[in-house]
């Protein structure tokens, strides 16, 4: 099999912060047989590898010292059916808004309010993504993932994925053991039970005029307000969310409603809530802030950006100044969202 093989590639086209970062080696694979040829390819052996999809969730704080591999699988295809769902596979390497997409057109319900999130399909289980009151877990059926110790491919099930909050099984005991080939969905058919209490969501499609809202109606309303909030990676650079929304004891939640009558907070199970990490960013001063090059986004405190020139090492010390002032503030312990490398 002829490999295409890019030395000291840049990175900048490949991660979503448009930082400044170079890697010894960098590869694409399509299909499952060129990926074991490049794990096998003797003038890769013995370097440090770095698998990437969309480049979405990562920061780079320095040159990686080894092999880039990029996951360019793709397909979407129907694997099963009945009267009321459809199991949809799709390759890691598709556009997740891309497979989105392609479900509502198809009219098969379930991942509508995760619409325009960046990255690709294989990312989805690994941080088990989630927006306005949807998380992949709640449609995830199966997903195919090559084992990098001997190239088997293994099935795993929900149940075997591990999924938490922003986490599963390949972000904890198999990081770095598995390459995510492919992975398939549990939809539904019309009648669509819809999920609009979340966020703004309801709110948008009534200013649409919308009262009997299609899932369709739904995508457009999450898109419409993802933009109105979130910069667009290609004009300004950001990973989306930098830190998780906090999980803590009832009784700091409760300590800081005594100050902040208004702060977001969620049950998270017996005796803790989940606050809403961009208030507490914002009302620690940070939303707006800028620092030459980089700087935290004027709509959404969650989200880092790079004006342009920043380098990886910048905004991950804005990082650490935003996570110190939260906890000198509130007492919680954020943390973060996006990989850094």
């Amino acid at each position: 099999m002829a490999m295409h093989i890019l030395r000291n590639a840049d990175l900048r086209p490949f991660n979503t912060f448009g930082v400044p970062a170079q890697a010894e080696a960098l590869a694409r694979f399509s299909d499952v047989d060129q990926l074991r040829g490049l794990l096998a390819a003797p003038e890769l052996a013995g370097m440090p590898r770095l698998f990437l999809g969309g480049g979405s969730n990562v920061l780079f704080t320095h040159n990686w010292p080894g092999m880039v591999l990029l996951n360019e699988i793709p397909g979407i295809h129907v694997v099963n059916e009945d009267e009321r769902q459809v199991w949809v596979q799709a390759g890691a390497g598709v556009p997740w808004h891309q497979f989105v997409l392609h479900c509502v057109d198809h009219g098969w319900g379930g991942v509508e309010n995760l619409s325009l999130i960046p990255g690709k399909v294989g990312a989805a289980p690994m941080q088990n993504i989630g927006a306005y009151g949807v998380e992949i877990k709640d449609t995830f059926h199966s997903l195919e993932a090559l084992r990098i110790s001997d190239g088997e491919v293994v099935t795993f099930d929900q149940e075997t994925c591990h999924f938490g909050y922003r986490e599963s099984y390949f972000k904890r005991e198999g990081r770095d053991q598995f390459v995510i080939l492919s992975v398939t969905f549990r939809l539904n058919k019309a009648p669509h039970v819809l999920n609009t209490s979340y966020g703004n969501i309801q709110q948008e499609l009534e200013r649409q005029g919308i009262s009997v809202p299609s899932i369709k109606d739904v995508s457009n309303a999450v898109i419409a307000i993802r933009r109105s909030k979130l910069p667009d990676p290609a004009v300004l650079g950001n990973a989306g969310s930098f830190f998780k929304n906090p999980v803590v004891t009832s009784v700091l939640a409760d300590r800081i409603k005594q100050d902040h009558p208004d702060m977001p907070s969620y049950p998270a199970g017996e005796g803790h809530m989940k606050l809403a990490a961009g208030w507490l960013i914002e009302k620690a001063g940070w939303k707006g802030h800028r620092a030459n090059d980089h700087g935290v986004h004027d709509k959404q405190a969650l989200v880092l950006v790079n004006h342009g020139g920043a380098t990886g090492q910048a905004i991950y010390d804005l990082s650490e100044q935003v996570l110190r002032s939260v906890h000198e503030r509130f007492g919680v312990e954020l943390e973060r969202e996006v990989n850094i490398l």
